[in-house]
């Protein structure tokens, strides 16, 4: 399988994830930026989710139907033709980090995954059922990964 470069002008891979983009901050989802997918992409979809929560991973982030050949997505911004569903927390859209205090740094992984045709999520999709689903179809993908603690 091929990957996707998957990158942030806010923080670097296995780096502190500013206050900004946290529910601590100014809940902004950060600015990402990606590498072309491979041929045939006709749908990317993009995820944040915390496999370190309490109560199991935990979903930040669901976005459907983005245009592949866009190339990144700016601060606070849905991607280009992307559709936002809800969080774990039940909201539409980003919900930064915020684990629990004194808990160690809490890792968060972005991920962008290259479909050859759009794939259906479940109205409030876990983690576990947006990888499921994934499954094998993905061409390929990329992954950031930043940390958080309070």
């Amino acid at each position: 399988m091929a990957g996707i470069e998957l990158m942030s002008s806010a923080f670097h891979d296995s780096a502190p994830i500013p206050p900004r983009y946290t529910l601590d901050g100014e809940n902004l989802s950060p600015p990402l930026t990606w590498s072309r997918p491979p041929a045939g992409t006709e749908e990317l979809v993009l995820m944040c989710e915390d496999p370190d929560a309490p109560s199991g991973t935990f979903l930040h982030w669901l976005v459907t139907g983005i245009d592949p050949d866009s190339d990144g997505v700016a601060t606070g911004r849905v991607p280009p033709g992307g559709t936002q569903h809800r969080n774990g927390m039940g909201d539409e859209g980003w919900d930064g980090p915020r684990p629990p205090v004194g808990d160690p740094a809490h890792r968060y992984f972005f991920r962008l995954f290259a479909l050859p045709e759009p794939v259906r999520f479940p109205e409030r999709a876990s983690a576990d059922e947006v990888h499921r689903a994934l499954g094998r179809r993905q061409l390929a993908s990329g992954t950031l990964m930043g940390l958080h603690q309070r």
